[in-house]
């Protein structure tokens, strides 16, 4: 069987391979060892679905869960989690935002969608364990590494 030659089809960056969300996790760990605090790192795919994790040692146990919630947010919103928390609050555009999803979905800083080339979100990285600002860091730190679309340095 061949597969049709259809420009609606993903071509080019797919996502990350795991040697490159390793480096990336090992980028986020660096950071927030710099940083002084413990954090859990997770690489998600275009579905949002698990490529790398890490956690160190004595980071939060809420860590694993908000770490992968913050990259699957930013994957399936295709912005920074933390850019979202204006409009899920309540009587916002989309309040009940955090609260959808099974869990899935949270709101505050620590997540970053990752481009390809021809303007796709392909993958996300979360931080979670310590504030926001410092998710937010370690989460770009990791991001740089991304090969297709500088990091992002919002929400």
């Amino acid at each position: 069987m061949t597969v049709p030659d259809v420009p609606d089809l993903l071509h080019g960056v797919t996502g990350p391979s795991l040697a490159l969300a390793q480096r990336m996790c090992a980028a986020a760990i660096q950071h927030a060892s710099q940083l002084g605090v413990a954090v859990s790192v997770a690489v998600v795919d275009a579905g949002g679905h698990l490529v790398s994790f890490a956690r160190m040692d004595k980071a939060e146990i809420a860590g694993p869960h908000l770490a992968v919630a913050k990259a699957a947010t930013a994957v399936a919103h295709r912005c920074p989690s933390g850019e979202l928390a204006a409009d899920s609050a309540p009587g916002a555009s989309l309040a009940g935002l955090d609260a959808s999803g099974g869990g899935r979905y949270v709101v505050f800083a620590g997540g970053l969608p990752l481009w390809s080339p021809d303007g796709r979100v392909v993958a996300g990285v979360g931080v979670s364990g310590a504030s926001a600002d410092e998710d937010l860091a370690c989460a770009t730190a990791a991001a740089r590494l991304w090969p297709a679309h500088p990091a992002q340095d919002g929400g």
